[in-house]
């Protein structure tokens, strides 16, 4: 929206020269973290007093940590805020012809609404479980689907007509599976190594990507701060990839596929950063505010979706080694439960506890340990994955 006034403004008067500035993504996507970091720092006590005086409370399962029982009661869906920061940050900075901050906005709102109906469901109806896994996963089906839809066609495109127009084709076509070059998988640290997926395999990866992504990070989110500090690196780091791919520049001298309109997710990874700080100031340990489903969901989303535009599926795999390690603990442990109960009558466990940061506490581990020994991980991961661009 800025963008666009300083353009006119600039139009309308010589005298306002000196905001060509805004052109630039890189001021915009700084002014962007700002504002959000800046938004929820002032919001965030009016938000938790207001979470608070609704009695949305954070439910405790009977079968969990011991000494997260004294954490029953705390204000959750604090997730409304980082979001609230993302949106308006976003919107004041980005330009507002871009397909792709759009997209990865809609994906973040969808998620977030379905992480919404999710904590309200625990903190209404007092069940715990939230929202039935079928009917969570159905909807994120949904979501994820039709952004895997629309992405599969607009790589490579800059309009929105275009993108129309080559899905119509396709159907006319009998569902022809040929995409072009910038649509394939790429393998990081190798300079030409790539693998063609076609319209059904990049629908089927987009779809896992943004799903599983969205899922690991509500998995990951169990501890005082353990999600969001990730979040905030991964998608910081995923902002440099975004701007890299954006830039014709860039892109043929690190051996990127050039992606026109890309490098406007800086802004959006800026103010996923800024405002994700801005609710660490609260969810420190300890925690004055959860994040919720409401929060976690959406910004596992909206990780997914950038990294799908950016085609760096494999290295938010990498970059988010926490959120994958996280949620392969839950697969493991469910799988081995059920393996062993039909196998011997009696369900065994694989980790002390699922998810990977409750093994960890039950091995004696402090809460504060886990979660900067997990921070620690991820800077580590971000610099492996950071390093995949020039080490090709």
């Amino acid at each position: 929206m800025l963008l666009s006034l300083a353009q006119w403004l600039q139009a309308y008067s010589p005298e306002f020269g000196f905001m060509r500035v805004f052109q630039y993504i890189t001021f915009r996507a700084v002014m962007a973290a700002m504002t959000s970091l800046v938004i929820g720092l002032v919001f965030g006590p009016w938000v938790i007093r207001r979470l608070a005086s609704l009695k949305i409370g954070q439910p405790i399962r009977s079968y969990g940590i011991e000494a997260h029982h004294a954490k029953s009661g705390t204000p959750t869906m604090g997730g409304v805020l980082i979001l609230l920061g993302i949106g308006v940050s976003t919107l004041l900075w980005f330009d507002w012809s871009n397909r792709f901050v759009w997209i990865v906005m809609l994906v973040t709102i969808g998620f977030g609404a379905i992480g919404w109906v999710d904590d309200w469901r625990k903190v209404v109806q007092k069940n715990p479980e939230g929202m039935p896994s079928g009917e969570k996963y159905f909807w994120q089906s949904v979501i994820g689907v039709v952004a895997a839809l629309y992405l599969a066609f607009s790589v490579s495109e800059t309009s929105n007509l275009r993108v129309l127009e080559l899905f119509l084709r396709w159907v006319q076509s009998g569902f022809s599976n040929d995409l072009p070059p910038k649509a394939d998988l790429i393998v990081p640290f190798f300079k030409t190594v790539s693998y063609p997926l076609g319209v059904f395999g990049f629908i089927a990866l987009t779809y896992f990507v943004i799903v599983g992504a969205s899922n690991a990070v509500n998995l990951t989110d169990g501890l005082d701060g353990l999600a969001i500090m990730p979040v905030v690196m991964v998608g910081s780091s995923l902002g440099i990839f975004a701007y890299i791919t954006g830039s014709s520049v860039y892109s043929r001298y690190l051996l990127f596929p050039y992606i026109p309109g890309a490098g406007e997710l800086l802004i959006f990874c800026s103010a996923m950063a800024g405002a994700g700080l801005a609710f660490l100031w609260f969810n420190t340990h300890p925690a004055q505010v959860f994040m919720g489903d409401v929060g976690a969901l959406a910004l596992g989303g909206a990780l997914g979706t950038i990294a799908v535009i950016t085609r760096q599926e494999i290295v938010l795999g990498i970059m988010g080694g926490v959120f994958v390690a996280e949620a392969l603990s839950v697969m493991a442990q469910v799988a081995w439960f059920k393996y062993t109960k039909k196998k011997y009558g009696e369900g065994r466990r694989f980790f002390r506890m699922a998810p990977l940061h409750h093994h960890f506490e039950k091995s004696g581990w402090k809460e504060t340990q886990v979660v900067v020994r997990f921070w620690i991980i991820t800077i580590m991961l971000c610099l492996v994955g950071l390093a995949s661009l020039k080490l090709r």
